[in-house]
């Protein structure tokens, strides 16, 4: 707005504003007016009854979801959670694996990184099957496809590993054929 334009709303309103001085015992009848509210306020039973019903129904909601949601994780079931034998099975699957990924870990160096890479990212996308076919486990109730199909996934990650290793063997003599030939000449 303009000045102008203010001077004139302010002329406009100038009977409007309380300009009137309060009494002397203002002050006091104000803050008597305020303690009775303070106390009106303080005296009235509020419905605190109920606030800690509500805090514990609360946690047990909480407590309950949690309880749930890991018992739905736990569902998943894989090879061991079927018969003792699976669960041998399937121990013998992972010390298996576990043993060929230290020897590919032993032979590791510039030449072979890329052959070892590869080969881990198969591994990573069979583990991947191998997780929905955990959960196709617990929904089809130990279904004889499902078992097959983990076994056979199981046995494919040590075909690859075996693999990577019989590739690492081929660098290894073709790079000493190599040495051998280049130290003759």
């Amino acid at each position: 707005m303009k000045k102008d334009n203010l001077d004139t709303l302010f002329d406009n309103l100038k009977d409007d504003f309380d300009v009137e001085t309060p009494t002397l015992d203002h002050e006091k009848r104000f803050l008597k007016k305020l303690n009775k509210q303070e106390i009106a306020y303080t005296s009235k039973p509020k419905n605190n009854f109920w606030k800690p019903f509500l805090g514990i129904a609360a946690t047990l909601a909480i407590l309950v979801t949690v309880f749930v949601t890991t018992q739905q994780e736990e569902a998943v079931n894989d090879l061991a959670s079927i018969s003792p034998e699976m669960a041998e099975t399937q121990n013998f699957f992972t010390n298996a694996i576990a043993s060929e990924l230290t020897k590919i870990e032993q032979e590791s160096n510039p030449e072979t990184k890329l052959l070892i890479a590869d080969a881990m990212m198969q591994m990573q996308r069979l583990e991947k099957e191998y997780q929905g076919l955990k959960e196709d486990l617990s929904e089809s109730g130990e279904d004889k496809r499902v078992i097959y199909a983990m076994i056979s996934n199981f046995q494919n990650r040590i075909d690859i590993l075996q693999n990577t290793l019989s590739q690492i063997e081929n660098i290894k003599q073709l790079k000493n054929n190599y040495n051998e030939n280049s130290t003759t000449i």
